[in-house]
């Protein structure tokens, strides 16, 4: 006996590193008969969000998302809730303390500060999160201004009608697990010629741009103030907010905005755009942006 753990053995399963998708066997209903076949599922699994500073530690979130960059997750979801800038944060990893059961290493991710813990009101609130909803009883435009006065009137990218038709096709072309499973949401980072530098996925559409404002925390990127914004689904007031806090004027989308988004978008001087498909799209606010 080598003494070594049998990877086939239960304990090796539970500590296995969850991956985007999941294999199922579903039945599918064709001309009135009923056919087992395998399909490919969009994962979905919690992730922790802990935030620690020498010996001491504070969970300030939990996530339902889908596995695939999470240290850019943790750090977008910080940066957008003004916990952490990149500045603060020592490192990234997944967290291996006492109380995490191996079956959730990979499920919890521990962000390091070179200070101490910041003091965390604001998170009280909404200390769980949900894919479908994002967080829940977020800072209302008021303590949205006191973290950010309005921008002057036209900073940001000016852009082309002809740019923005072709975005909605460039985002899912760059949607390999949508591709498979049919399941998810997506936000893109482009030029303002319509070039995509990142693109990111999830079951939730709110922790999509956070990992795409965490891809930039970590590379050096911030402030996004010359960059597009796409994303899949609806513009809600939480997304509006993340791409605020990266500094992102303009923001498109191919489904409708809520009304806080567009709120918040005329209060803040960004350019907002709603269905965006098929070579048209509605203008909510900033079309100072759109060139002729």
């Amino acid at each position: 006996m080598s003494g070594r753990p049998d990877p086939t053995s239960a304990s090796a399963e539970v500590t296995r590193r969850p991956g985007p998708t999941t294999r199922a066997r579903v039945g599918q209903m064709r001309s009135g008969t009923l056919h087992e076949r395998r399909d490919d599922l969009a994962t979905e699994e919690p992730l922790e969000i802990r935030v620690r500073s020498g010996s001491e530690h504070r969970t300030v979130a939990i996530t339902m998302r889908t596995p695939g960059h999470d240290f850019e997750l943790a750090a977008g979801f910080l940066y957008g809730e003004g916990v952490a800038t990149p500045a603060d944060v020592a490192s990234i990893a997944y967290c291996t303390d006492e109380d995490v059961p191996p079956q959730a290493r990979y499920n919890t991710v521990t962000v390091r500060l070179h200070g101490p813990l910041p003091d965390l009101p604001s998170l009280d609130r909404h200390f769980v999160t949900s894919s479908a909803c994002g967080v829940c009883g977020t800072a209302s435009l008021d303590a949205l201004r006191d973290r950010r006065p309005p921008a002057p009137a036209g900073q940001g990218p000016l852009v082309s009608p002809e740019v923005l038709y072709g975005l909605p096709d460039r985002l899912r072309r760059a949607q390999g697990v949508f591709g498979k499973t049919g399941g998810l949401h997506a936000a893109g980072l482009f030029t303002p010629e319509g070039e995509a530098l990142a693109v990111r996925e999830d079951v939730g559409r709110h922790n999509a741009l956070d990992k795409l404002v965490g891809w930039a925390m970590t590379t050096g990127r911030l402030p996004l103030d010359d960059h597009l914004l796409m994303v899949s689904g609806r513009t809600s007031y939480e997304i509006m907010q993340k791409a605020l806090t990266a500094g992102l004027a303009v923001v498109c989308a191919v489904s409708a905005p809520s009304s806080l988004a567009v709120e918040l978008a005329r209060e803040f001087d960004m350019t907002l755009v709603g269905f965006l498909r098929e070579e048209r799209f509605n203008v909510y606010a900033g079309a100072h942006r759109l060139t002729p």
